[in-house]
């Protein structure tokens, strides 16, 4: 029917653009990382046993905590083998609302050509300690190499923590470890991670073929506010696997490497750097220790002979830092 006068005629609206979807899990952008350190990704090619895709060589976790009747609840799980966990438990006598997560793993380590992805998600107000069941075994590899990728996400006032045991690196393993911590600025996060020069009980030492390490520290927007890279490759791009040469590249003549963050807005990042120097002072191990950029906090890097001495001495800092900022010991964590 015809428009009458004087009736303004609507202009068209264009549709919103789109936002592209995220990719399928199973969809390689999923899984595999932007980029691989040049150290590790020499080392691509094909297995000729089960390839990059194939079933059980993609292993995803995601958990999502939230608050809900006064604590801290798993409100969301996927998880596809190997990665998996059982519930978490409640065991922290100074906090029990804060649960405690065991990683596991249903290969009992890492082989070429795995793809491993896991997700934290902490809402706000949550709290909550995440951990492995045991040392992660990166095994010895013939073809291509490993990555697994952690991205954790602690929304406003969250209060996390991130200990998961050492990773040790098997003869000629190849290996890429990515950590991204994306934590609002009210959030505290405690991440730490360490690595061994190899089976130190058996007397292998640094007879990997490569060890690299991300760990990036970014804000809700995206912003980059520190990484941390590490890249041991005992005998040099050209060496033999397994030469196990020595050097300031492999850790220096030691046989332990630890780091510990610790960013938080509940203390100045000088008491927490002062704090960290004062835990660790005489207990013959080196580490340096310095602030993180923009004051967010601060961390330190230890290195010692024996995992033991170094796994004390970040149990030491984990209870200091703990009691700083939370008021509270650290729990003991019954592992066997």
């Amino acid at each position: 029917m015809p428009v009458p006068p004087h009736t303004p005629v609507p202009e068209h609206t264009p549709a919103p653009p789109r936002t592209p979807a995220p990719p399928a899990r199973l969809d390689p952008a999923h899984y595999e990382p932007p980029r691989v350190p040049q150290e590790v990704l020499r080392h691509a090619s094909v297995p000729d046993t089960l390839g990059v895709g194939r079933p059980g060589k993609v292993g995803l976790l995601e958990l999502g905590f939230e608050l809900a009747g006064g604590r801290t609840e798993l409100v969301r799980h996927y998880q596809k083998s190997p990665l998996q966990i059982m519930r978490p438990l409640y065991f922290d006598p100074h906090r029990p609302d804060l649960p405690i997560t065991f990683l596991m793993s249903t290969g009992g380590g890492i082989i070429q050509a795995d793809r491993l992805r896991t997700d934290l998600v902490f809402g706000p107000g949550t709290s909550g300690h995440v951990t492995t069941q045991a040392a992660t075994k990166v095994y010895r590899m013939e073809h291509d190499y490993a990555v697994a990728q952690t991205f954790l996400t602690a929304g406003p006032q969250a209060y996390v923590e991130y200990l998961p045991d050492p990773v040790i690196p098997y003869v000629d393993s190849r290996f890429y470890q990515r950590t991204v911590i994306t934590a609002d600025p009210t959030a505290t996060v405690l991440v730490s991670e360490t690595v061994l020069s190899g089976r130190l009980a058996r007397g292998e030492r640094d007879a990997y073929a490569v060890f690299a390490s991300d760990f990036e520290l970014r804000r809700p927007g995206g912003e980059l506010v520190a990484l941390d890279t590490v890249r041991l490759e005992p005998g040099g791009p050209g060496a033999p696997m397994g030469s196990g040469v020595d050097g300031p590249a492999v850790l220096a003549g030691h046989s332990v490497m630890a780091c510990f963050f610790a960013v938080s807005p509940l203390a100045p990042a000088r008491e927490l750097a002062d704090l960290l120097h004062e835990t660790l002072a005489g207990r013959e191990l080196p580490y340096g220790v310095s602030v993180l950029p923009q004051d967010c906090g601060a961390w330190v890097r230890v290195l010692g002979e024996r995992s033991e001495a170094v796994t004390r001495a970040l149990g030491a800092v984990w209870d200091a830092v703990r009691r700083r900022l939370i008021g509270v010991p650290a729990p003991a964590l019954r592992k066997t």
